[in-house]
């Protein structure tokens, strides 16, 4: 009795370690094939850049291609809801950022819950913005900008890469803090936003440093101030809008998501994978080299950075009357 007794025990064990075993054996194993990579805004942003970022580094490390897909539209919610609506396997990702935050409040109707159907993976980089002007703008210093805002009220047009990204966030906030009126001028994506304000259609924007950083050190646009709550090591000699406007802070976030019962297995490792690039020196100059620091942590920090900027920005979508198109 007793050695049947000991053989049941020993079969029970065995089966108890087989899922365990099968689990292990599929993270190893995993990527066995190509994965996509969902960015909600155009080609040549900066999710865009941070994505493609991460993706070659994922690519070189893991033997498989980690290939960008850009969905652009609505906010950021077409490329997302293509991602909750993935098979849960790690094949299919998305670049998650401050929009997916403030789309829970801007949009009444979403077909998803972002916190419910998403499983985050690893944040990447934090993104500050630059307050930008054409240099044939008369103001040169954000204390300028806001005196000629108030005089002009209603004239000054404000482009962003649409409706609630990260720059139009920043600007509202701007807005509210500085109680100046400009008209929010939405596009799809950073490159023709900045396209217009190159040309002096628009007359300012909160622009993602990646995109426009070339543009203010070719002397194309003038830069007032970055919107982190210090300087920039990029742009040490412009001021941030906070030595101004106190208290003002806003930047941009991005970060690896997954649809939201992708195993817990393929989640760590990509989470590892990514935070050993973001720990690696060429990769954290390249983000550096953009404005942009590199964000690293577990699952649940980053699940956790997700709530409080949900909250934070659904308080200045309420207060600005923000509506989606």
């Amino acid at each position: 009795m007793n050695i049947r007794r000991r053989h049941f025990l020993h079969l029970a064990s065995i089966a108890l370690a087989v899922p365990a075993v099968a689990r292990l054996a599929m993270a190893q194993a995993y990527p066995a094939r190509p994965v996509r990579v969902f960015v909600g805004f155009a080609a040549g942003g900066a999710p865009d850049i941070a994505a493609r970022l991460v993706a070659q580094w994922l690519s070189e490390r893991l033997g498989q291609q980690f290939i960008i897909e850009n969905r652009p539209g609505a906010g950021g919610n077409i490329a997302t809801e293509a991602v909750v609506d993935a098979p849960a396997d790690g094949y299919t990702l998305l670049m998650a950022g401050l929009p997916n935050a403030v789309n829970a409040t801007l949009y009444q109707k979403l077909k998803y819950n972002f916190v419910r159907d998403i499983a985050p993976v690893a944040s990447v980089s934090h993104e500050n913005y630059c307050m930008e002007v054409p240099p044939s703008f008369s103001a040169k210093t954000v204390p300028e900008f806001i005196a000629y805002a108030r005089a002009n009220p209603g004239k000054l047009n404000m482009a962003s890469p649409g409706n609630g990204t990260g720059p139009h966030m920043a600007g509202e906030l701007f807005k509210i803090m500085a109680g100046v009126d400009m008209v929010h001028v939405p596009y799809r994506g950073s490159p023709p936003a900045l396209t217009d304000l190159l040309a002096g259609q628009v007359q300012m924007m909160f622009s993602p440093m990646s995109s426009s950083i070339e543009y203010v050190k070719a002397g194309k646009l003038r830069a007032l101030a970055v919107t982190s709550a210090t300087r920039s090591d990029v742009l040490p000699d412009v001021p941030s809008v906070g030595e101004f406007v106190p208290g003002y802070q806003a930047s941009g976030w991005f970060g690896i998501c997954a649809p939201g019962k992708t195993p817990t297995d393929v989640i760590t490792r990509l989470n590892q994978e990514i935070n050993a690039g973001l720990a690696d020196s060429k990769l954290k100059a390249r983000f550096a080299d953009l404005g942009a620091t590199v964000f690293a942590g577990s699952p649940s920090d980053f699940a956790r950075h997700i709530a409080e900027e949900t909250e934070k920005w659904s308080k200045v979508v309420r207060t600005a009357n923000i509506r989606a198109d």
